[in-house]
């Protein structure tokens, strides 16, 4: 398993930018998605491949309460299938199932949202996770 990025919504993403780079963070990667309407911005520390921070910008966004701005963690796995049948063999519930063979999402015991991404090409959809649906906000 591989720590791969911290999420976090943003209302000002240029803002939000400024202030990681003066902490020493830069800018790796920008993804705008027309269709969703989002901006994901991932920024890390120069020299390190470790963990990123990712900033998720919903167009039109004006500000977030109640430390919704936190959205997950996320890990890559060797194999998205059988990690999340162990998670569910022990009482995890999964939200969003690995329909895709690619990406599933979990949630922690304080509800922390927790992305699981497969390691390398995804692979082929696979009962039970393919005809699933999600059971809930991932």
């Amino acid at each position: 398993m591989k720590f791969l990025h911290s999420m976090i919504r943003v209302s000002d993403p240029e803002a939000t930018v400024a202030f990681f780079q003066l902490l020493g963070l830069e800018e790796r990667r920008r993804m705008e998605n027309e269709q969703g309407k989002f901006t994901l911005i991932f920024l890390g520390v120069p020299g390190d491949e470790g963990g990123e921070v990712e900033l998720t910008y919903n167009w039109g966004e004006e500000g977030y309460a109640g430390g919704r701005n936190f959205g997950h963690l996320a890990y890559q796995v060797d194999d998205i299938y059988e990690t999340c049948q162990r998670l569910a063999d022990n009482g995890v519930t999964i939200n969003r199932p690995p329909r895709d063979g690619h990406m599933a999402f979990v949630r922690s015991p304080d509800n922390i949202s927790i992305e699981l991404l497969q390691k390398g090409e995804r692979k082929a959809p696979a009962e039970p996770w393919a005809s699933m649906p999600n059971t809930g906000e991932w």
